[in-house]
C-alpha cells in the first residue's frame, strides 16, 4: 500500500482537485511550481534557517515521567507547543510564505479555526512585510479572543465568516471566494492538509519536520528511531500528518489519529468524521466528510475550535480506509479531563486540540514495553477562558 500522493494528487481513493473553473489558473500555477521551488537548495537553506533561528526548532522530545508512571509505559511528548506562536502551524506558514514570495504574490489570505494558523500566518506576513487577511468564523472569533487580538496586533485584518455554522468550514468558504476574486496577486495560505492538490501534499511536507526530528531524538534517547505508537489529534490533520509522515511505511509504528467526539457521536453534536462521515467533496478535495443523504455538509461540533471541521484531509481518509491508521474518538469531557491532568502532573497546559490526543491514552491497552509519542500540537493560552469556566471544583 502506498501512502504518498500520486501524480494526480490522490492518496488511494482520496484527494484530487475538484475546483470551479475560475480557480483552475490559481491551482495549476501552484501545482506546476511548488515542487521545483521547495525542493531547491536555495529554498531549503532559507526554510531550515528560519525554522532554527525564528521558530525555535528542533522542539524537544520530552520524557513525561509522571504520565509514564500513570500509564505504566514510556510516554514522550513532542513539544510543538514550544514553537514561536505556540503551535505546529508555524512550520507550514514559514514554508508557504517563502513559496508565495518566490511566486511573486504580495497579498496573503488564510482561514483559521482555533486561531493558531491565523496567528502563524499573520506572524510570517509581518516578518516579510506582506498584506494579510484572515477569515475566521464569527463564533470562533468570540471563543478564541486572545488569538484574534494577536492577529490584529501583528497587522492582519480579521474578517468574520457569518454564514452556516460560523466556524472553520465557513471561514474556508470565504477564503476560497476571495481567492477566486483576486487571482493575480493573492496567495491562499491553507493551514491544514485539506483543499485541492497540491495543498495536502505541500502542507504535509512542511509539517514532516516533526517526524524528521522525532527519528533523530528517539535514536538518541532509546537507541531506535521509531516508537511503538504515535498519537495526534485530527481535525483537518496537519499536525498528525507531520507526526506520521516519516513512519507511514513502517508497519512497526501504530499511527493513532484522535477525532473530536464532541458531546458524543449519537448526540448530533460531534466532529468525528470517520465515524459519521462518508465519501464526498469538500473544499476542492475528495475525502471523508459529514453530510446528509442529499450531499449537503452537516454542521460539526467540538469544544475545540481547531477540530470543529466536518471533514479530514485525504491522507487521513486513506489511512482510515486502508486500515493503516487507528482512529479514536474523544469527547469534550474526556479532553478537558486530560488537559487538567497534564497540567497538574507535568506542569504543561495543552491546547484543547492536543488534549484530545492525550485523552486517547485512557483508551489504549498500554504495556510496560510500549514507547509512545504524543504530539503536543499547541499550548493552552488561547483556551484559558474555557478551562477556567469548566475547572473542577474538587
Amino acid at each position: 500500500m502506498n501512502y504518498t500522493v500520486n501524480e494526480k494528487g490522490f492518496y488511494g481513493d482520496f484527494g484530487g482537485a475538484y475546483i470551479p473553473e475560475m480557480l483552475h489558473h490559481n491551482v495549476n500555477e501552484l501545482k506546476e511550481q511548488y515542487l521545483k521551488i521547495i525542493e531547491s537548495k536555495e529554498f531549503q537553506k532559507e526554510y531550515k534557517s528560519l525554522l532554527k533561528d525564528y521558530v525555535g526548532r528542533p522542539t524537544p522530545l520530552y520524557l513525561a515521567k509522571n504520565l509514564s508512571k500513570k500509564y505504566n509505559s514510556t510516554i514522550y511528548l513532542k513539544r510543538e507547543d514550544l514553537n514561536h506562536t505556540g503551535a505546529h502551524k508555524i512550520n507550514n506558514t514559514v514554508g508557504q510564505i517563502l513559496l508565495a514570495q518566490k511566486m511573486g504574490k504580495n497579498r496573503i489570505i488564510a482561514e483559521t479555526g482555533a486561531g493558531q494558523h491565523g496567528v502563524a500566518t499573520a506572524t510570517v506576513c509581518a516578518l516579510m512585510g506582506l498584506e494579510c487577511i484572515v477569515y475566521m468564523g464569527e463564533i470562533d472569533i468570540q471563543r478564541q479572543a486572545p488569538n484574534v487580538a494577536r492577529m490584529k496586533m501583528l497587522g492582519a485584518e480579521v474578517r468574520p465568516a457569518t454564514s452556516g455554522s460560523k466556524t472553520l468550514k465557513d471561514a474556508t468558504n470565504e477564503a476560497i471566494r476571495d481567492w477566486i476574486a483576486n487571482p493575480v496577486d493573492t496567495y491562499y495560505l491553507i493551514g491544514s492538509v485539506v483543499g485541492p492538490h497540491p495543498y495536502p501534499d505541500m502542507v504535509a511536507r512542511f509539517q514532516s519536520i516533526i517526524s524528521e526530528e522525532m527519528k533523530i531524538q528517539l535514536e538518541e534517547k532509546t537507541g531506535k528511531n521509531y516508537p511503538d505508537k504515535i498519537i495526534a489529534c485530527v481535525g483537518g490533520g496537519s499536525n498528525a500528518a507531520g507526526a506520521f509522515y516519516h513512519y507511514l511505511d513502517n508497519p512497526k509504528v501504530e499511527l493513532i489519529a484522535v477525532e473530536a467526539d464532541g458531546l458524543g457521536v449519537a448526540t448530533g453534536e460531534s466532529a468525528a468524521t470517520t465515524q459519521l462521515g462518508s465519501e464526498g467533496i469538500i473544499h476542492g478535495s475528495k475525502t471523508l466528510l459529514m453530510q446528509n443523504s442529499e450531499g449537503q455538509i452537516t454542521e460539526p461540533y467540538s469544544i475545540s475550535a481547531g477540530l470543529d471541521y466536518p471533514g479530514v484531509g485525504p491522507l487521513h481518509a486513506h489511512l482510515f480506509k486502508s486500515g493503516r491508521g487507528t482512529f479514536i474518538g474523544v469527547t469534550d469531557a474526556e479532553a478537558l479531563n486530560a488537559a487538567y491532568e497534564l497540567t497538574k502532573i507535568e506542569g504543561i497546559i495543552p491546547a484543547l486540540e492536543s488534549a484530545h490526543a492525550l485523552a486517547a491514552l485512557d483508551k489504549l491497552a498500554l504495556s510496560p514495553n510500549d514507547c509512545v509519542v504524543v504530539n503536543l500540537s499547541g499550548r493552552g493560552d488561547k483556551d484559558m477562558e474555557t478551562y477556567i469556566d469548566r475547572m473542577p471544583t474538587n
